[in-house]
């Protein structure tokens, strides 16, 4: 079982820059990918960042280039750094681990931070 916690959401302007972090209950080096997913009102859940445990990362088309995902093993944390902010950003961000224990995949999910950017 593994535990997220998220934090760092808020009201940003648009053109601003938040920082989001997940905190893992394990160490993220035993995870096999970690990520970020945001989900609009009435839209689909979809992937904003994710790294892997080699430290591959890759971004959604929307947000390279203004977002950046990093980690601090030493704390278990995952970090996205969120850059020129639009309101078409505002959402629930949520954080992901998913961990193979073959055969199996499992799936674990943060509560969710809400971002939210004003025009």
């Amino acid at each position: 079982q593994v535990q997220l916690v998220e934090s760092g959401g808020g009201l940003v302007q648009a053109g601003g820059s938040l920082r989001l972090s997940c905190v893992a209950s394990v160490s993220i080096l035993s995870i096999n990918v970690m990520g970020w997913y945001r989900q609009a009102p009435g839209k689909q859940r979809e992937m904003v960042a994710t790294m892997t445990s080699d430290g591959s990362t890759h971004y959604a088309d929307s947000v390279k280039g203004r977002f950046t995902v990093s980690r601090d093993n030493a704390k278990n944390t995952l970090y996205v750094q969120m850059n020129s902010l639009k309101p078409e950003d505002t959402a629930v961000y949520y954080c992901n681990a998913g961990l193979l224990n073959a055969p199996r995949w499992y799936d674990y999910w943060g509560q969710g931070t809400q971002v939210t950017v004003s025009s």
